[in-house]
C-alpha cells in the first residue's frame, strides 16, 4: 500500500469511527433515557465495531509504514477508545507531522513567505 493510500484511508477510517461513536452514543441515549428502543444501538453498534477494528488495522499500518515511535503508535491505537478521539489523534498527527512528513517540511510560516 502506498504512503498516499494509507494516509487517505487513516484519516477516512479515523472520521468513520468518530462519526460511529457518535451514532452509537445517541443510540444509547434514545434507549436508556429518551423512549426506551433499541434500534439506534442495534444500528449503530455493529458499524461501530465495524469501523473500530478497521481503524485499529489501519493505525497499525500507519505505525509500521510511517515508521511512528512506539509512543505515536500507541496513542493513535489509544485514541480509538474514547469518543472522538479518533480526530483529535489524526489532526495532532497532522499537525506535528506523523501523519504526512512531506506537507510539515514544505509548511513555511506566514512571516518569511512574505518576504
Amino acid at each position: 500500500m502506498s504512503k498516499s493510500l494509507l494516509l487517505t484511508a487513516f484519516r477516512v477510517i479515523a472520521a468513520i469511527e468518530a462519526v460511529t461513536w457518535v451514532g452509537l452514543l445517541a443510540g444509547m441515549v434514545v434507549k436508556y433515557l429518551v423512549i426506551h428502543n433499541e434500534i439506534g444501538v442495534k444500528v449503530f453498534g455493529p458499524l461501530h465495531g465495524a469501523a473500530f477494528m478497521g481503524y485499529v488495522a489501519v493505525a497499525v499500518a500507519a505505525w509500521v509504514v510511517l515508521r511512528w515511535s512506539p509512543l505515536t503508535g500507541i496513542l493513535a491505537l489509544v485514541a480509538s477508545v474514547p469518543p472522538l478521539g479518533t480526530v483529535v489523534f489524526e489532526r495532532w498527527a497532522t499537525r506535528t507531522g506523523r501523519v504526512d512528513r512531506t506537507a510539515a517540511r514544505k509548511t513555511v510560516p506566514a512571516e518569511s513567505a512574505a518576504r
